[in-house]
């Protein structure tokens, strides 16, 4: 059994106490920022914490049942029940002291966009547009539609997407939905088909890491700003104003929309964060592709180039080729009952990090 290691073990202790101590001060608070940051920090740690002491525990209970069973046999049995607790919970804590992800704290900008299938893959891009919304607003996130371009029928040919995660939550929104990113396959029978004959079409869907403002800089000489009028459903215009802004980093020929907005500042404000988050993602491709063991899992949800799932309507189901995940309640999910599928893939992550740690430590 792998031990955790106390050093690290009590530095990260420590650090919960500074946070805890430091969320306490109003003065903190008065910094948004730095208080949502300090708050994301306290809530990682904040499992770590209570493992470790639930830990401490038991072991003290332990050695007392233990040292009392040496007067009085009665105690053995519950000396036995306890010592049974140890190495679950060794296990528990090691795995949460496993090398995280940086960004599994971050909120996220999603991308749906339609592919192969026409007007069909619009419609199943709009699907599941409304699965991830209802996903967050299960899970009590902020999302929004930043941009989007609808198709004749009510579908999406693309559509961006910002979700933000609660600053006190367990976890951040990219631990949970870094996994979508691929392409998502689609069996059923369109609405456009009159012979009832099941056709297959696909979406792809696109996930990155909201940064900081600090994480990506943008020189304001690589970007091509346009602005022009809003518009809905057909092209009409939805206001009178050029608020929509359309943003080109001509460097990797990046172009990013947002005309949900009224003011052009506003909408300005968002395809930067877009941009960036976009330009975060392509320069850590960049890294992975040099140094392709430093992410392995991650590597393969970045490259985005493989089927990932496929959602069955004949047969209600919906299936995960990366971890041979099945279940049969693709109605459910797509009413954002996703954590099936997405605890299937977490525990597969975690048990590759598990054995890797294992092999680095043997």
């Amino acid at each position: 059994m792998t031990r955790p290691a106390p050093d690290s073990l009590d530095t990260l202790l420590a650090e919960h106490a500074e946070l805890e101590s430091r969320l306490a001060d109003p003065a903190i608070h008065a910094d948004q920022g730095l208080a949502r940051r300090l708050g994301r920090r306290y809530a990682e740690l904040s499992p770590i914490a209570r493992a470790a002491r639930e830990l401490d525990e038991v072991r003290a209970d332990l050695a007392a049942a233990r040292e009392l069973a040496e007067e009085d046999p009665a105690f053995a049995a519950e000396a036995t029940a306890l010592a049974e607790k140890i190495p679950p919970l060794e296990r528990r804590l090691t795995e949460l002291l496993l090398p995280r992800d940086p960004h599994d704290a971050s909120d996220v900008v999603m991308e749906i966009k339609s592919g192969e299938g026409g007007e069909e893959s619009a419609l199943f891009a709009g699907d599941l547009l409304r699965m991830y919304l209802r996903y967050a607003e299960r899970r009590g996130w902020q999302a929004e539609v930043l941009d989007a371009t609808e198709s004749g029928l009510g579908g999406y040919k693309d559509v961006t997407l910002a979700v933000k995660g609660r600053p006190d939550g367990p976890e951040g929104v990219w631990a949970r939905l870094k996994f979508e990113g691929g392409v998502h396959r689609v069996q059923r029978v369109p609405v456009t088909e009159s012979q009832g004959r099941i056709h297959t079409s696909a979406a792809g869907v696109l996930v990155y890491p909201e940064p900081d403002e600090v994480e990506v800089d943008v020189d304001e000489k690589d970007l091509r700003i346009d602005v022009f009028r809003s518009s809905g459903h057909g092209g009409q215009s939805v206001n009178t104003t050029d608020s929509a802004v359309r943003i080109t980093h001509l460097p990797t020929g990046i172009v990013v929309s947002c005309q949900n907005e009224r003011s052009q500042l506003q909408n300005r404000a968002r395809a930067m964060h877009v941009l960036r988050a976009r330009l975060q993602a392509l320069a850590e491709e960049e890294a992975a592709r040099q140094a392709a063991d430093a992410r392995r899992s991650q590597v393969r949800t970045v490259d985005r180039s493989e089927r990932v799932r496929t959602y069955n309507f004949p047969e209600n189901r919906i299936s995960d080729h990366r971890v041979n995940y099945k279940a049969y309640n693709l109605d459910q999910v797509l009413d954002g009952d996703l954590d099936g599928v997405l605890e299937a893939l977490i525990a597969a992550d975690r048990a590759d990090r598990l054995a890797t740690a294992g092999t680095a430590g043997s």
